[in-house]
């Protein structure tokens, strides 16, 4: 048999309960669940850990995910503590901080910024040392469901070779790759929040002083909104989110485009006027996506693999993980009782649909003056500045008590909204044409 031969030979397929598609923060918080409690789980990732990803900054509901999975104390030892989250808008001449520890729940006051390439390494060790086995560098090439049968997989190596699994069930963890959303069709296009994003690390940045230090800064700009996440090692990771169509006004180089969009920022700017920019800038477009369907017979989507949202909240790591657990408790009760499958799966769907959509509706109007005015003149009233901390802190999955109060925060924003409107009305008809054809006056 020659070399070729040998690269594309097939070896039998291998069994497993689970198999999971990327070894992201999803992927690894299902397998770390799922191997646990003695499933047969195997991990296919197509990078090698450690591996760049942008992301940095977590939630306080993380929290006691990690405590469940038993990696707090390695994440504290490598991460920053952030406390807060600072809004800043030159609309307003100011900046104004939510701290955690005002939120409705007081149990979880801070939460981490992380280098993603360590954090998420720290969960793939973790799901191995659980019992997950870890299959890296080796790329899903194809998925197949079989009626009644389990599922066909096939990959291949870094170095040619094929690879196939015959799987009860499969966990797309695919992140925005979307495997299975893309190939079967239900991925769909944010048109709600048609955005896009551009990003890049610098040392040297300005920080805030003191116990803010690691806070995130979410600053508003003229053409969308900026994220400082510090990080431990000195690096400060500077991200612009902008509508899609503004990045096509781009004639530069994409490391001159930044430096452009940074400019045009004087807040942004002030804080980098003695930064270095490492590493190379990075561009992504279809940046918000969702899909019509989060699982089928013998799959489930998690994390970025089901939805992708405007990241203004940081919710990126906290949804993805909490998506994880609540997959593996719908896949074990697939596993252990197949005739009630469709009963837990229909669950998860809930589950995640709603806190998707508790996060979506502050998302999509993040950039009205309406909300960026509620949110830069907060008030306590009713408890509605505890309630929006808690969804800050990721409060929001079933059973938060805070639900009742955000549809408070929802209705003073609709009057805020009809009070702009009807301030701008006398404005508009000045500018209508009356029935002579002559300007309104």
């Amino acid at each position: 048999m020659t070399a070729v031969d040998q690269l594309q030979a097939v070896e039998k397929p291998a069994r497993c309960d689970v198999l999971v598609v990327g070894g992201g923060p999803a992927g690894t918080t299902v397998a770390a669940l799922l191997a646990e409690r003695g499933r047969h789980v195997v991990v296919v990732e197509k990078d090698r850990h450690p591996r760049f990803h942008i992301g940095e900054s977590l939630l306080p509901l993380n929290l006691p995910l990690f405590d469940r999975l038993g990696v707090r104390q390695e994440i504290e030892r490598t991460s920053i503590h952030k406390y807060g989250v600072e809004f800043v808008s030159a609309y307003h001449g100011k900046s104004v901080t939510y701290d955690f520890a005002r939120a409705w729940d007081k149990r979880f006051p801070y939460s981490f910024q992380v280098r993603r390439s360590t954090f998420d390494h720290i969960l793939l060790k973790n799901a191995a040392s659980k019992g997950a086995e870890i299959v890296e560098g080796c790329r899903v090439t194809a998925i197949d469901f079989p009626a009644n049968e389990s599922a066909q997989i096939e990959a291949r190596d870094e170095d040619g070779r094929l690879r196939h699994w015959n799987a009860k069930f499969v966990v797309d963890a695919s992140g925005r790759d979307t495997f299975l959303a893309g190939r079967l069709g239900f991925k769909e296009r944010n048109r709600k929040n048609d955005t896009a994003a551009i990003f890049g690390h610098f040392t040297g940045a300005r920080r805030l002083p003191g116990r803010a230090e690691g806070n995130i800064s979410i600053i508003w700009f003229a053409n969308g909104w900026f994220w400082l996440i510090p990080l431990l090692d000195g690096t400060t990771s500077v991200g612009a989110v902008c509508p899609a169509q503004f990045f096509k006004t781009r004639a530069a180089d994409l490391d001159s485009f930044f430096m452009s969009i940074i400019a045009s920022c004087p807040e942004v700017a002030d804080r980098l006027k003695d930064a270095r920019l490492t590493g190379s800038v990075t561009a992504t477009g279809n940046y918000s996506y969702g899909t019509t369907r989060t699982n089928g017979r013998n799959f489930i989507l998690v994390g970025d693999a089901c939805a992708f949202i405007d990241p203004v909240f940081s919710t990126g790591v906290y949804v993805a993980m909490m998506t994880g657990f609540l997959g593996a408790e719908a896949i074990e009760k697939c596993l252990r009782n197949p005739q009630r499958s469709q009963q837990a799966l229909k669950r998860y769907n809930a589950a995640t649909r709603r806190a998707l959509s508790a996060f979506t509706w502050f998302i999509y109007r993040i950039r009205e003056p309406a909300m960026r005015n509620l949110f830069m003149s907060p008030r306590n009233w009713f408890r509605i500045e505890e309630a929006v901390l808690s969804l800050l802190a990721g409060d929001i999955f079933d059973g938060s008590p805070v639900r009742a109060r955000l549809l408070i925060f929802k209705a003073i924003f609709y009057v805020t909204k009809f009070s702009h409107l009807r301030h701008r009305i006398p404005a508009w008809r000045r500018l209508w044409p009356d029935p002579r054809g002559e300007v309104a006056r």
